[in-house]
């Protein structure tokens, strides 16, 4: 395990069948099920989960701490700290992460790049 301090609770949800159209900021923990269009960024005030579950889209570039994908984004993903790619996450844009853990099945059409800490 990468990371074993304790995760932020999540809470907020964007529910299947729900969409969005606009750049959304969140502090703490987000899970999305629904759609997207516009940028998702964390907070940098305190520690952030994104959880995007296999019937979510996002369409935008997505920012946050840990970021754990099983659905579809078009756009640049950063996640500062961990990237979590399940079995169905498809991804259209360049990824930048700290550590990667990626599924078989999982498909990435840009480039990766890791965050170099110093």
């Amino acid at each position: 395990m990468f990371n074993k301090k304790k995760q932020p609770p999540i809470k907020s949800l964007i529910a299947e069948g729900t969409q969005i159209n606009g750049d959304l900021t969140f502090s703490d923990g987000l899970r999305v099920d629904g759609a997207i269009v516009g940028n998702v960024k964390a907070s940098d005030a305190s520690a952030s989960i994104l959880v995007i579950s296999d019937s979510a889209n996002i369409t935008g570039e997505i920012i946050a701490d840990h970021i754990i994908i099983n659905g579809s984004v078009k756009g640049p993903v950063h996640a500062r700290h961990m990237l979590e790619l399940q079995p169905k996450a498809r991804i259209e844009g360049d990824v930048e992460y700290a550590a990667l853990e990626m599924h078989q099945g999982a498909l990435i059409a840009g480039q990766l790049r890791p965050l170099l800490r110093s």
